[in-house]
């Protein structure tokens, strides 16, 4: 974990780790008192925290200032998959008319620290796959697009937990790791058609678009 500046700062990204790799599941009471003690820090800069984390949608405060994990719903899941669908690919065919010398090097860079997730990812896995898509993503240089990918990622990161649910076969973590690579070349090439093309297919077979699948089953089931 990167160094915080403050206290608050740790418990923010302490906490937001455990629920993104869902060791915090939806659901979870978190009991201000007990997580400071556990945290090792007062209750004034866990409060900072969980606000923050409200704020992104992570948690829900109740009236006695516990804090509960905000469920996953298949509305979200849909909503962001249709944003990923609309701003990706436009990211990704700016990044091919846009990219420099050191926006290759980071994608290369990230890149060559993929691997296909496993069924269950640890953080560093799921850190890799987000920094290979952020390389793209912010070498399109548009501020406003970046900030909005990189909320959108921030709400879809508990949604691809969901999707690893489903069960991979070997081609199809094949495929991704071919896509991958073939957004990545299409972006150093400048071809910025093929750039947004691929990546339009990616996000077709993506773990959001698993999970949607898997919620939407449920709710069904309901």
């Amino acid at each position: 974990m990167e160094t915080c500046a403050t206290k608050s700062d740790f418990a923010y990204a302490l906490v937001r780790t455990k629920i993104l790799t869902s060791e915090y599941a939806p659901g979870t009471v978190l009991n201000q008192a007990t997580l400071a003690r556990d945290l090792g820090i007062s209750t004034t800069p866990l409060r900072e925290a969980l606000r923050r984390l409200k704020s992104e949608g992570f948690v829900e405060l109740d009236a006695h200032r516990d804090a509960r994990v905000t469920d996953l719903s298949a509305e979200e899941a849909r909503d962001l998959l249709e944003m990923r669908r609309a701003l990706d690919p436009l990211a990704t065919s700016l990044a091919a008319e846009r990219r420099s010398k050191s926006d290759i090097a980071t994608m290369r860079a990230a890149f060559a620290q993929l691997r296909p997730l496993p069924d269950r990812p640890d953080t560093a896995d799921l850190v890799a796959h987000r920094e290979f898509h952020r390389a793209i993503y912010t070498a399109s240089h548009n501020d406003l697009l970046i900030t909005t990918l990189d909320g959108l990622w921030d709400k879809a990161d508990r949604y691809r937990i969901v999707g690893l649910r489903q069960k991979r076969d070997q081609p199809e973590r094949d495929e991704t790791a071919a896509e991958h690579r073939a957004m990545l070349e299409a972006v150093i090439a400048g071809d910025s058609e093929l750039a947004a093309k691929v990546m339009r297919e990616h996000i077709r077979s993506s773990l959001g678009s698993k999970a949607l699948s898997t919620l939407a089953d449920s709710s069904a089931d309901d």
